[in-house]
């Protein structure tokens, strides 16, 4: 009995080590994010925001404005550590800062922002149906009808 014991813990050892070794380690995903900052104060932030939304490394480059991340893509994704930046107070490629977040960065941090368009138009333009106006805000979300109406789409 003793020996059987033995044998099978040498056989679970045997197929433990074999399953261990053919597990591959995830993958890791390299991005090039363009982040707006200034300094080396904000080269710090925005790497620890980086990190904090899974990146394993992130370097900021001050002169290029280019934040070079690596990350496992089974964890986190380039969208999420944009937002962690984002959070931080900085304007990446794809996201904007809230202007609440950009507004605490210290004087020497406040960069020029990157350049938003902005559409002016009533929040819930699709609910108005006045056909005399304009209707420049009929967008993805809202069509022109026959009468030259905003209606929403489905």
């Amino acid at each position: 009995m003793k020996t059987q014991s033995i044998y099978l813990s040498v056989l679970f050892s045997f197929f433990s080590i074999i399953a261990f070794a053919q597990t591959k380690p995830a993958a890791l995903k390299s991005e090039e994010i363009k982040v707006w900052g200034n300094c080396g104060m904000c080269k710090s932030t925005i790497e620890k925001a980086a990190k904090a939304g899974g990146a394993s490394v992130a370097i900021w480059n001050e002169d290029t404005k280019i934040l070079k991340v690596k990350y496992a893509s089974s964890k986190t994704s380039g969208t999420k550590i944009q937002q962690k930046v984002a959070d931080a107070g900085y304007d990446t490629k794809d996201l904007t800062a809230k202007d609440e977040a950009y507004n605490n960065l210290h004087e020497c941090c406040k960069y020029d922002r990157k350049a938003t368009v902005a559409v002016k138009h009533d929040k819930d333009c699709c609910s108005s149906k006045d056909c005399t106006a304009s209707k420049d805000c009929c967008t993805d979300k809202c069509a022109k009808d026959a009468k030259d109406c905003c209606t929403k789409t489905k």
